[in-house]
Formats: structure tokens, sequence, C-alpha cells
């Protein structure tokens, strides 16, 4: 396989656009689906179906579905058919057991098989405007005991399960889809809360989702956590994450923030160029260790990114090394939960 392959293998992206198709059939390595996709369970089969037939390997097929205010399916289910993550706790574990595994069975139905949840965020700010309900707890401890249940049902029931959002969203004044929120706590106080759900699942689970925080116990420069070598090496080598990691969304105003400020544009010939910043942006995340990238879109601007490093690629060894590296990481994966054999 080369290369470029390879790396389509590190994207996921939505069907706004419809440059998926043409990704699909060059390796895409997944694709995530979002409400305006979803409209009846017959379409949505018959678009998951489609998407299986372009591609040239096997992708993962995701959805944000935690239930409550972050459930894609309203359309069919007439409204919100799930709980949040809080209430659904509330109600007790078995409870939560039960609802995760009628979720997991329903994304199975449609054909999905990797699911964005659960969301392991320790909601200690009361006027967090992002997380919130979605949140087990403000207790990290029960935090933990719902990872546990919530992350086996999923694979049980044949979806893979991803925790997000490290190194912990729950302390955010701000929400990162509009901005770039701070969260000036230290390191010790973070690992005593925030980060100590990504701790305790670090050698279980499969994939990890990086927020777009700048958190100033990594990195004293305005670069968020999902661009961050300090915070990705953290939490492969301090926590010993060995699985897929992942960004959140890459049109989010939390990961465009950087672009317009980070340093690494100061070298751009373009300054003003969108799609220059966005390809240093995404740049910048594969060499701070990112092993794959979520894009809500597949416009040509978002194919265009995956061109260019493709090109950059072919004469830069820290880039090829580190392509590589991912392939490794999301083939290893796909083949756990047997959507391939091992490719090489």
């Amino acid at each position: 396989m080369d290369l470029k392959t390879k790396l389509y293998q590190m994207f996921i992206l939505g069907t706004e656009g419809d440059g998926y198709i043409q990704a699909l059939e060059k390796g895409l390595g997944g694709m995530i689906f979002f409400t305006k996709d979803i409209q009846s369970k017959d379409q949505f089969k018959n678009l998951v179906s489609d998407v299986k037939s372009k591609a040239l390997i096997p992708p993962f097929l995701s959805i944000d579905q935690e239930g409550g205010r972050v459930e894609r399916t309203e359309n069919i289910h007439n409204g919100k058919k799930y709980l949040s993550a809080k209430y659904a706790y509330e109600k007790g574990e078995d409870f939560l057991r039960n609802q995760t595994k009628e979720i997991a069975l329903e994304l199975k139905s449609y054909g999905l098989n990797l699911n964005f949840a659960p969301c392991i965020d320790v909601n200690t700010n009361p006027n967090n405007p992002i997380i919130g309900e979605r949140a087990f707890s403000s207790n990290p401890d029960e935090v933990i005991k719902c990872e546990k249940i919530v992350s086996q049902t999923y694979r049980e029931n044949g979806i893979i399960p991803c925790a997000k959002h490290f190194p912990g969203h729950g302390d955010a004044n701000a929400d990162s889809h509009l901005t770039l929120p701070e969260i000036n706590l230290p390191l010790e106080e973070m690992e005593k809360t925030h980060i100590k759900p990504f701790a305790s699942c670090a050698k279980t689970i499969e994939m990890i989702m990086v927020a777009h925080l700048h958190c100033t116990c990594f990195e004293k420069d305005i670069i968020p956590t999902s661009l961050s070598k300090n915070a990705i090496s953290y939490l492969r080598n301090k926590l010993g994450f060995g699985g897929v990691i992942i960004s959140d969304d890459m049109i989010m105003a939390g990961a465009t923030h950087v672009a317009l400020q980070h340093k690494l544009c100061q070298n751009l010939s373009n300054h003003s160029n969108s799609l220059a910043q966005k390809f240093a942006t995404c740049e910048m995340g594969i060499r701070a260790g990112l092993n794959m990238f979520i894009y809500r879109n597949s416009t040509p601007e978002t194919i265009n990114i995956i061109e260019t490093i493709a090109q950059k690629a072919l004469t830069d060894k820290e880039l090829q090394e580190k392509i590589e590296y991912s392939f490794e990481k999301i083939n290893n994966l796909k083949s756990k939960f047997e959507l391939i054999n091992l490719l090489v």
C-alpha cells in the first residue's frame, strides 16, 4: 500500500461537499454522519451501504450518539429517544447499561461500527456551556465507573467506543465549537480530577478523542491540546495509551483559531490563504502525534488538505514516519473489530 493511501486512512470525513466519494476510492479511513444525513431508517441504511460499496478499504462508519443533547437519530425517532449521560446514570447502572446496549444495537442495525462515546469529562464547572449533562458526574470516580460500563457494553455489541475529550473539557467556560477555551489549572489538579478517567481507561479503551482546549499545564503558547506534542506525548508515554488518538472536528473554531495565531503560519508565504492555514494546522497535528482527524465536511478544500500533505510527505521523512505509525494503529484497531484483515 502506498503512503498516500495510508494518509487517507487517517481521515474521517462528513458528507457535506460530496468529496467523500472520491476520497473513499482513494482509501479514506472513515465517515461521520450527522442529523442531516439521517432522515429515515431505510434511507440511512442505504447511505451507509453506498459508502461501504465505494470504499477501497473498509471504513470506520461513525456517529456522535451520546443520548440527550447529542443524538443524531432524532429524525427517525421524531425527537430525542435516549437520555443524556447524567440522567441515564442517575437512573442506575442497570439503566445505563441497558440504554447503551440499545444504542449499540441500533447503530449496528444501520451498519455503523464506531460511536464517539462515552464522554468522560468531569463536569466541575456548573457554567460549562458545552458539557453539562453530557458528563456522567462531577466526581471522577463516578465517571470512571460509568466509562467501564459504557465502553464494555459497546464492545460486546460490536461498536468501537471512543473516550472523549482528553485531557478533560469539564472545567471549560467556553464552547470549543465557537472559540478556543482556556483551562488554567496546574497539571497536578488536572490529574486528580479531569485526567483521572483517561488514566483509568488508557490501557483498555480503543480510541481517545483529544479536545480543542488551551490547557496551560501543557502549553504556554496558544496551542490546543489536539495539536500539542506535550499533551499527546503525555497521553502516550505517561498514561501508556496504545490505541488510536483522534482529533475533535477540525472545522471547529477551537482548531482553526490556532491557524491564525500560531507562529507556524508566520512562515507561510500567504498568511491570508485559508487552505494554507488549515493545511498548516493539520500538518502540525500529524507532527504532534495525532493518528486520525475528523472533518465534518468533504469539500474540495478539505480534500486539498489531504492531497497537499501527501505531496509534502514524499520528501519529508518525519511525516512519512508519522503516517506509517498512524496507519499501524488504525490497521490494528480495524483488525481487532474484524473490519479488515491486517493490511500492509
